[in-house]
């Protein structure tokens, strides 16, 4: 049993142990904890995340990538929100964001909104 106060507090789920926002890719996410020894109240991280299957992602349509877009003007302009940039990634499978926007021309799959 854990003597660290915030541990006993969420492990008696007075609050989530992920507090991650909705839109983040981390939200839902499991959290390990590093301890050094029994006593250590250990540091808290996000256990690694993998990325989906493109099978598994909905595609809403295709966007042309016009010359000077960013992964974050991207997912503003087609999700909504900046901060979704990460699920345009997952949807085309790369790694790093930018990957998305270094070509004007390239095709962009997008991804169908959570739940559609």
């Amino acid at each position: 049993m854990s003597s660290d106060p915030v541990q006993m507090l969420i492990d008696a789920g007075a609050f989530p142990d992920n507090n991650f926002a909705p839109n983040s890719r981390y939200h839902g996410a499991a959290i390990g904890r590093l301890k050094r020894s029994a006593d250590d109240p250990g540091v808290a991280y996000v256990l690694r995340r993998f990325i989906p299957q493109g099978r598994d992602i909905g595609i809403a349509g295709e966007h042309i990538v016009n010359a000077g877009e960013r992964p974050d003007t991207l997912a503003s302009a087609t999700l909504g929100d900046p901060e979704l940039y990460w699920r345009v990634a997952d949807a085309n499978v790369v790694t790093d964001p930018f990957e998305l926007t270094d070509t004007p021309g390239e095709r962009v799959q997008i991804p169908r909104p959570n739940g559609l």
